[in-house]
């Protein structure tokens, strides 16, 4: 059984607001600060390396084609912009606004928290690893050496830098971006039905629902015939779209792998890394967009699933709080009782 739908009727420019309110969910706040700490107090594993390995000996680019900063507005902020625009055209209701966002903000914090939990268990060197450690004079070329053939450690700057350059595997940028235009073009192709069916028809639903023995030997008979005819009446069902919608939702997915590219060009990454990533990213951001939303071939992928009752979602903080005041009310009862009896204690006899 399907669950069930978002109503689709509502003010938009409340919901966007609403949206907002409540989307500071517990387990969200827990996941970023697992983020935080991992990307600000956890430091990476120092693999050891030989300062003859040409993998890691190109030079350290000053400028990137794709800063952090970029980094942001592109991954984070350009597809917020679009998800919210989007839903303010439609008049999106309250609860479309806040699990468009919400699966957008989960995807990005996830994959990036798996991206840093990765780079510092695996401490991969990065290309440009031995610009940023400037070995000491008379390090052996022979031999695998630490971090201790370093020298650039003299400043903060300097030694976040070497740090980093345990960072390779897999591209933070890659999956990044993956993770969030990814997830804008999965929410363009739901909104814009892309590979959506007409009327709710279901061929795979059925055809798994079929009765085994219809079919006789000889690859004759009536379920043959019925499976025919399914099948071509699933192919009458299947609504292509036009070539530009679907360019639409291909899009981010190409300034992604411009992203990703970008990387190795700036000799951050290596192709490895940066496959990897943007399959790790991809990966996360399908998970996140389905917890909410129908897949893209059903007839109704525009619309997310419906959100628990009010009554429940009450019910599940309301019952602590009934506990409480409950305590707090036979407290006072208990010191008013005391009280009273005091004064009828005192009462001449």
């Amino acid at each position: 059984m399907a669950p069930p739908r978002a109503n689709p009727t509502g003010n938009s420019g409340r919901g966007a607001l609403a949206a907002f309110s409540r989307f500071w969910h517990a387990s969200f706040v827990v996941l970023l600060t697992a983020y935080l700490l991992v990307q600000f107090l956890v430091e990476p594993f120092h693999r050891m390396f030989s300062i003859s390995d040409l993998r890691i000996s190109f030079p350290y680019a000053e400028v990137e084609r794709v800063p952090t900063s970029h980094s942001f507005i592109y991954s984070l902020f350009l597809p917020l912009a679009v998800v919210l625009v989007t839903n303010l055209l439609t008049r999106a209701p309250a609860h479309k606004h806040h699990v468009a966002v919400l699966g957008l903000a989960i995807s990005l914090v996830l994959t990036s928290l798996l991206t840093d939990v990765l780079k510092n268990a695996a401490g991969r060197p990065r290309p440009d690893l031995l610009a940023r450690c400037a070995p000491a004079p008379g390090t052996p070329r022979d031999a695998l050496v630490s971090l201790a053939a370093c020298t650039t450690t003299g400043t903060k700057d300097s030694r976040r830098r070497l740090h980093d350059g345990w960072r390779s595997f897999p591209s933070g940028h890659s999956s990044f971006a993956f993770a969030g235009l990814g997830y804008l073009s999965l929410f363009l192709a739901g909104q814009l039905r892309v590979f959506a069916r007409v009327g709710g028809y279901d061929y795979d639903h059925d055809h798994d629902h079929d009765d085994g023995n219809d079919g006789l030997a000889g690859g004759e008979g009536p379920g043959i015939s019925r499976r025919g005819s399914m099948a071509q009446q699933h192919a009458e069902h299947v609504v292509r779209g036009d070539l530009l919608r679907a360019l639409v939702c291909l899009a981010p997915l190409l300034g992604a792998t411009m992203i990703a590219v970008s990387r190795c060009q700036d000799y951050r990454h290596d192709v490895y890394d940066v496959s990897v990533g943007a399959v790790l990213g991809w990966t996360v951001t399908y998970w996140s967009y389905r917890r909410y939303w129908p897949r893209l071939s059903s007839g109704r992928c525009d619309t997310p699933y419906a959100g628990p009752p009010a009554a429940e979602v009450a019910g599940r903080y309301g019952r602590l709080r009934d506990e409480e005041e409950g305590l707090v009310r036979a407290a006072a009862g208990r010191r008013s009782g005391g009280v009273v009896q005091a004064e009828l204690d005192e009462l001449p006899r």
